[in-house]
């Protein structure tokens, strides 16, 4: 599988594409709706990315970016091939991934000065604690996150920090966090968790991660995610993720979609030997009224974005 992310026109996000899913979407493009691709390394760096676009019966506009404006490139191809060969190149990270391909600058102007963030201490020390936590669940793209620092201090009256500075911080502190993450070594406790919900998955258990904002919502749009002959499911929402963050281990919710006791159980049994199979140790008594709690856990999940 490459790492990368693809998000398209039309609004799908892909993660994680093999070469021929890449080429297939590269030729897919041009009909009205979905003319373009966007592709982003994982983990996603600012100003880092790969883009094509096309219209049915016109040439292919590819372009690439490798951080300041100064490191902005177009080519053009005149066929699928061409484009597919660059960007899988570009995604193993291959030095002459573009040699194919004739490259002219693009003219991006001066880039504009963002003004430093005017703020009181505490309020500063609020706002990063606020995005450090949901950076550290490793969920929150860095889109996101520059919308949560924006609105976070918001009120009626007041927007005491722009889109431009909330993205200029986002982005200083993914940076450190990607620093941080390239000292880990091996599987994390998250990873080892997505392979167990992965089988579990397998398993006609429908298995959702940071999903939704609480238990409610969790509840009520699970069996929304369900695909055909499903048994049942597990999840766990963004404040059990935030409570992993902290420290406390992590909270998983499950259930049978017949809704008996015995099918709830039986599914409770079966996130459980999932858990332990990829190492994880689960607390839980059998009984299907309680949840299953998974500790002790580091919670250090890679970032995509």
């Amino acid at each position: 599988m490459l790492e990368v992310t693809v998000e398209t026109e039309n609004g799908e996000r892909n993660v994680r594409v093999s070469a021929d899913e890449l080429a297939g979407l590269v030729r897919r493009i041009g009909g009205y709706g979905d003319r373009f691709l966007v592709v982003q390394q994982i983990p996603d760096l600012p100003e880092v990315f790969a883009q094509v676009w096309h219209e049915a019966g016109g040439d292919y506009t590819l372009e690439h970016r490798d951080g300041d404006a100064d490191r902005h490139f177009r080519a053009t191809a005149d066929r699928p091939e061409a484009v597919v060969e660059a960007l899988s190149g570009w995604a193993r990270r291959q030095s002459d991934w573009g040699a194919g391909l004739a490259w002219s600058l693009l003219d991006m102007g001066p880039a504009p000065e963002i003004p430093p963030l005017d703020l009181e201490e505490g309020d500063r020390e609020d706002l990063e604690r606020s995005v450090r936590e949901v950076l550290a669940g490793g969920y929150a793209s860095r889109a996101y996150l520059a919308e949560l620092a924006e609105d976070y201090l918001a009120t009626e009256e007041r927007r005491p920090v722009s889109r431009e500075q909330a993205q200029a911080l986002v982005d200083r502190m993914w940076l450190e966090r990607v620093a941080e993450q390239g000292t880990w070594q091996g599987e994390t406790d998250p990873e080892r968790l997505t392979r167990a919900f992965d089988a579990l998955q397998r398993a006609g258990i429908t298995a959702r991660e940071n999903f939704t904002c609480c238990r409610s919502c969790g509840q009520a749009e699970i069996g929304g995610e369900a695909e055909p002959g499903a048994r049942g499911f597990v999840y766990f929402h963004t404040q059990c993720t935030a409570s992993a963050v902290a420290g406390h281990g992590l909270t998983l919710l499950y259930g049978g979609f017949d809704g008996s006791p015995e099918t709830t159980a039986a599914i409770g049994h079966e996130v459980v030997a999932a858990l332990e199979t990829v190492g994880l140790r689960a607390e839980w008594d059998g009984d299907p009224g309680r949840a299953v709690t998974v500790a002790p856990l580091v919670w250090r999940r890679r970032l995509i974005g």
